[in-house]
């Protein structure tokens, strides 16, 4: 019987008997076709990354995926991959298909190159189809990401700055992480983080670095300590600890002060002055000592050693 399968020449795959019963019992097509990719690329990338190649949204290559780590047919991840490694690469098909089916997506492209004020290429459009397809941002609020970034590269650097890709794409990845999917959301997250903002300055000055701005890595500590719920007044407590120990301000060594305050549940300058003090309650619990007296009973030891 002569075969119905067109031969095309191209280098195969292989597939056991096993895992193809596995696959047809389950009769999950999707799983089946994220499968093939995957043996395509030999195992050799995460599946969600593959999901511009199969022009699937992160929904479904996740629910894929799912089905053939339940299958066995993909390990289970001990920790999931950094969004920086997994994302997909959109290439112009996957572009000029999705500008051509989406006004939507036009209309956010012709915003984005009007806040950035310049003309996308086709791998920045595809950074904005990751995050609209990928990883599910709504047109809106991937607008709402773009704006974000370039007030605060303009607010760091100055005006005629404006973010790289890949900057606004790594604040898309920490959105979705956080749960930033609705316009809703996006606004309460910026309202949040312009009321930290307009605080860090009152941050500075308690840690007596005075009117200038703070360095990347500063902004995050200060952000951090806003989080656990710290106001100036308690850094500057924790910043005096530190230069009373290190002689001089150092992050790491005030930061372990106030991660050590926030466990402990104490907050305000009240709270860590009441009870973070066990040396000094010790020694207001023992009995005031009588120097004179000490000093008698010295001498009268001294002169009983010396008969």
């Amino acid at each position: 019987m002569p075969s119905c399968l067109v031969h095309t020449g191209d280098e195969s795959v292989t597939l056991s008997a096993a895992t193809v019963k596995r696959l047809l019992d389950r009769g999950d097509g999707d799983a089946a076709l994220l499968y093939l990719a995957l043996l395509r690329r030999q195992g050799t990338v995460p599946p969600r990354s593959l999901a511009g190649e199969l022009r699937w949204d992160r929904g479904r290559i996740e629910a894929a995926e799912a089905v053939l780590r339940e299958l066995g047919l993909v390990a289970p991840a001990e920790m999931p991959p950094a969004p920086a490694e997994e994302h997909p690469t959109y290439q112009q098909a996957d572009v000029t298909e999705r500008l051509e089916g989406s006004r939507e997506f036009r209309e956010l492209i012709r915003q984005v190159e009007a806040k950035l004020g310049k003309r996308l290429t086709t791998p920045d459009v595809g950074v904005l189809l990751g995050l609209t397809d990928y990883l599910g941002l709504p047109a809106d609020v991937v607008y709402l990401l773009v704006c974000h970034c370039v007030e605060r590269v303009r607010r760091r650097f100055g005006e005629g700055r404006r973010p790289g890709m890949k900057q606004i794409e790594k604040e898309g990845y920490a959105w979705a992480r956080m749960g930033i999917d609705t316009q809703e959301a996006a606004d309460a997250y910026l309202r949040t983080y312009a009321q930290r903002q307009g605080a860090v300055p009152q941050y500075m000055r308690a840690l007596q670095l005075g009117e200038r701005a703070p360095a990347p890595s500063e902004e995050k500590y200060i952000l951090s300590w806003q989080e656990m719920g710290f106001g100036p007044e308690a850094v500057s407590l924790a910043c005096d600890k530190t230069i009373l120990k290190c002689h001089e301000l150092k992050w790491a060594y005030c930061n372990g002060i106030l991660k050590k305050w926030h466990e402990a549940g104490l907050h305000t300058v009240e709270e860590i002055e009441a009870k973070d003090r066990p040396a000094a309650r010790r020694a207001d619990a023992q009995p005031p000592r009588d120097a004179d007296q000490e000093m008698r009973r010295y001498m009268q030891d001294l002169h009983r050693n010396r008969r």
